[in-house]
């Protein structure tokens, strides 16, 4: 295997696990209020009042997001901010479109961008 080869395989494997990391409604859901709250985010109780989710259960969805770089957290005094993360997500969609555009030219991967 190439080091070339082997880097994309890395990539792939990464991109992989993210969209394996926003598999499930409810952290689809996250994902999708927390970009609707771009770029300040919203507190652990914000996104648990907006989606009814139970704490524990809340608290295991945001893990798995932040520990694949979909999001990113902060304490503000005594409460966890979280932020879409819009680099990882640009990365994903310029992944996402980068085969079909080198092939028919319809749209340059660099143009995918996610709000900033």
């Amino acid at each position: 295997m190439t080091a070339l080869s082997k880097k994309s395989a890395e990539q792939v494997a990464k991109f992989a696990d993210m969209f394996s990391a926003m598999g499930t409604e409810a952290r689809l859901r996250i994902m999708q209020l927390l970009l609707s709250a771009h770029p300040e985010g919203l507190v652990v109780t914000e996104i648990q009042e907006e989606l009814d989710i139970p704490n524990s259960t809340l608290s295991h969805h945001l893990d798995k997001l932040k520990s694949e770089g979909l999001v990113q957290v902060r304490r503000e005094s005594t409460f966890l901010r979280y932020t879409a993360d819009t680099d990882a997500l640009a990365q994903l969609l310029q992944f996402l479109y980068a085969e079909c555009c080198t092939r028919n030219k319809a749209l340059k991967p660099e143009q995918v961008t996610c709000c900033r």
